[in-house]
């Protein structure tokens, strides 16, 4: 993909590039008291839902076309940009037609690609930034696809947005992290902007600082923060949108670390990694090579593959010993799972040969 910056003048290249406003245009009066209260703080780009995709119908699902004036009186009263959430071509053009700044596509539309591909062709020749958050899924390869379905028309201010992924595990995050993913998608694009909305991870607006923090950390480049004047009144997604001031509070606190700084002091204790890492893919591939003795074993006595007595055995005493060295059991739980499965995955085709 061709990238270009998706900085709008004005902006400043400083990290985090932030993006700031409520979940949805509600009222007139709504939208101006907290772009004036964002304005004030400095921020330079405001975002508000126009059109609010819901998980079923009956909800508030956003105002529609109407709200786009009060974005276009935004901008003339305050100055600053304008972003919004488009999830249609006729999405598209009327959000153009008002003069939306940055527009950026949704988790359950990313993950339609016909959708995509219309939005795309809508915006061919339009030179703003679009942003593109993940799937719902975790599924990076379909991130990647809606990505690169907005550079093939000719796009190349795009960037990307981690929301979360979906998940039945709804203890802490509303949104997993996952932050791998993200991690993995800058690892293959690396001039890619990512944003962070820690707005739709966190779900609660408690969790919304020190995922920012995670996510500067991580070297993100900006955030996406859901900002009200009054959340707790919020049409749709109160418990995760914080105030104007609120926002300065946690912007503040943020600590910005050098993603350019020299690791040359960190060479030694790369080279320990590196061997580190040798070692443990010597070991893993001896690992397979006794699995497959045993699957040589179990084909010739006409035995499962599967043992379940010996799985558990496995997994109950080394995740036990995981926790007795310190290491997150948890962690060691989805590593021995990884391995038995690709075990698994070997002694079948062996017993199927």
């Amino acid at each position: 993909m061709k990238l270009e910056s998706i900085l709008l003048p004005g902006v400043d290249a400083k990290r985090p590039f932030l993006i700031a406003g409520p979940c949805s245009a509600e009222t007139e009066e709504q939208v101006m008291t907290t772009a004036k209260a964002l304005a004030e703080n400095g921020v330079k780009i405001m975002r508000a839902g126009i059109w609010k995709p819901r998980t079923k119908p009956g909800g508030f699902e956003g105002i529609g076309s109407e709200g786009l004036a009060w974005l276009k009186k935004v901008k003339q009263e305050t100055g600053m940009y304008v972003s919004t959430e488009v999830a249609t071509q006729k999405h598209v053009y009327e959000a153009l037609k008002y003069g939306v700044d940055l527009l950026w596509i949704g988790a359950r539309t990313t993950a339609n690609p016909f959708a995509v591909q219309e939005i795309a062709e809508a915006l061919q020749g339009v030179d703003i930034p679009v942003l593109v958050k993940n799937p719902v899924n975790p599924d990076l390869e379909l991130w990647i696809g809606a990505l690169e379905r907005l550079s093939n028309v000719g796009l190349t201010k795009i960037g990307a947005i981690h929301r979360g992924f979906s998940s039945y595990d709804k203890k802490i995050y509303r949104n997993l992290p996952q932050w791998h993913i993200p991690i993995e998608l800058k690892r293959r694009y690396p001039d890619l902007p990512i944003i962070c909305d820690p707005s739709h991870i966190g779900g609660k607006r408690d969790l919304i600082q020190p995922l920012c923090q995670q996510a500067m950390d991580l070297a993100f480049d900006g955030l996406i923060i859901e900002t009200h004047c009054n959340p707790e009144a919020a049409w749709s997604d109160a418990s995760q949108q914080v105030t104007p001031a609120r926002l300065k509070e946690i912007l503040d606190s943020l600590v910005i670390r050098d993603k350019g700084q020299s690791t040359e002091d960190l060479s030694d204790l790369r080279r320990q990694i590196d061997e580190l890492d040798n070692q443990l893919l010597e070991l893993l591939a001896k690992r397979m090579r006794v699995s497959k003795e045993i699957a040589t074993f179990k084909k010739e006595h006409s035995m499962t593959v599967v043992q379940t007595g010996r799985y558990d055995e496995i997994m109950n005493t080394r995740v036990a010993q995981a926790g007795e060295m310190g290491m997150d059991q948890d962690f060691m739980r989805t590593v021995l799972e990884a391995i038995h499965e690709e075990s698994v995955r070997q002694q079948v085709e062996i017993l199927n040969k």
